[in-house]
């Protein structure tokens, strides 16, 4: 796969020019065969094929620079005179159900942190409060010891750090899986061209 340079990737098609006008943020790939596009290591029929890593990262770091509320397009030439309507139908629901099924699993990997988070919270939460008690109760035991301030307040801190996890969850990791999962579903949306190389005759 060769993609054309970052910098005429990321520009729009002017009106009237191309397979893709009205403004969207568009994305050409040059290809000498469709395969090209897709993972040869995966068996599946060629609509539910995995992408090409390189060009899977390719297209997600490019979507990751333009505008969220703009509409995307891809645009494949290849060199081979296969860009037929059948063959741009292919690559259309191809790489739609890609983008669609990856932003499944990244809906399910959000799922399942907001639930750990949920389970290390209660847990933080009931080892917080048994600290705080076992601390009350050896205080009112040892109430005129040096070291029981200490140890009552060495239990409430380890009932706090507890809950350093949950907090972690809740605060910080689950806002970049679901801009992640928007992403995807972004791109999932996107339209998909397929021209040949030598000629400006559109197959979409």
């Amino acid at each position: 796969m060769t993609p054309i340079p970052a910098s005429a990737a990321t520009a729009g098609l002017p009106s009237g020019e191309g397979p893709v006008a009205d403004g969207r943020a568009v994305l050409e790939l040059h290809v000498a065969e469709l395969r090209q596009l897709f993972n040869s290591m995966d068996p599946a029929p060629f609509r539910e094929r995995d992408l090409d890593p390189k060009a899977q990262d390719y297209i997600v770091d490019w979507a990751r620079e333009v505008q969220a509320s703009r509409p995307l397009a891809l645009v494949v030439r290849i060199d081979s005179h296969t860009a037929t309507p059948e063959a741009a139908s292919m690559l259309r629901d191809a790489v739609g159900e890609y983008f669609r099924q990856r932003a499944l699993a990244t809906r399910r990997q959000m799922r399942r942190l907001l639930r750990l988070g949920r389970i290390s919270l209660l847990i933080g939460l009931v080892f917080l409060a048994i600290a705080f008690f076992v601390g009350e109760f050896i205080a009112g035991l040892f109430d005129k010891e040096r070291y029981t301030r200490l140890v009552q307040e060495s239990l409430v801190i380890g009932g706090w750090v507890a809950l350093w996890r949950p907090m972690e969850i809740f605060l910080y990791d689950w806002w970049p899986i679901r801009e992640e999962m928007r992403l995807y579903e972004r791109l999932s949306r996107m339209d998909v061209h397929l021209v040949c190389a030598g000629a400006e005759g559109a197959s979409s």
